[in-house]
């Protein structure tokens, strides 16, 4: 049977309680702060004016996401593939969840607000690396913040190291997107493809 409503689910799942339900805050207090210090990777999720969702990964040196105020944090942009989906998603609509994680840590950090694209000066030089310039900072006004629990990490293994997967189980990026193209190509190595992305980092 399809469920096609919160009564519907209702029945099937039993209504929160407690602390799970109290533990959403409007802010981010010293802990929510310390969280995103040593985060060095979020997934951002974003959805167009059509509805249409996406999620994008975003990684750099931990704390890369700096906290401007207890109501507000920023995320520089860094040379990707220039797809945008992300940005352009916020022009269309600016509601965005994070989801930010830290490695060794079973917990993860849940913050749901609103977001706009800033190309301030000032701004984009707090994230400058090597003299590089973001293009852009995402920055983010908080409706909601909280940790949630262990469970998935836990289920999933996430940071275990015998539960690391041999990266030779599949062909490289390169390799896969040629064959879901049709096209035909030199093969490169795990390594070529990793060290044609140094360059580009910033």
């Amino acid at each position: 049977m399809q469920i096609t409503s919160r009564e519907q689910l209702r029945e099937v799942y039993p209504e929160p309680k407690g602390r799970t339900v109290r533990k959403v805050i409007d802010h981010l207090e010293e802990h929510c702060r310390a969280f995103i210090a040593l985060s060095p990777f979020v997934l951002l999720s974003t959805a167009g004016a059509d509805g249409k969702g996406d999620v994008t990964p975003r990684g750099d040196a931990p704390g890369f996401v700096a906290v401007l105020d207890d109501n507000t944090l920023a995320i520089p942009d860094r040379p990707g593939n220039n797809r945008l989906d992300s940005l352009q998603n916020v022009i269309e609509n600016p509601e965005v969840g994070l989801l930010f994680l830290v490695p060794g840590f079973m917990e993860t950090l849940r913050i749901n607000g609103t977001a706009q694209i800033r190309t301030d000066q000032e701004l984009c030089q707090r994230f400058a690396v090597a003299g590089r310039l973001p293009p852009s900072v995402l920055v983010v006004t908080v409706r909601e913040a909280f940790l949630h629990c262990a469970k998935s990490i836990m289920r999933s293994r996430l940071w275990d190291a015998d539960a690391q997967v041999e990266r030779s189980l599949m062909p490289t990026i390169g390799q896969i997107i040629s064959d879901q193209l049709g096209e035909s190509r030199p093969v490169e190595t795990q390594d070529q493809v990793i060290e044609s992305y140094r360059p580009g980092l910033y």
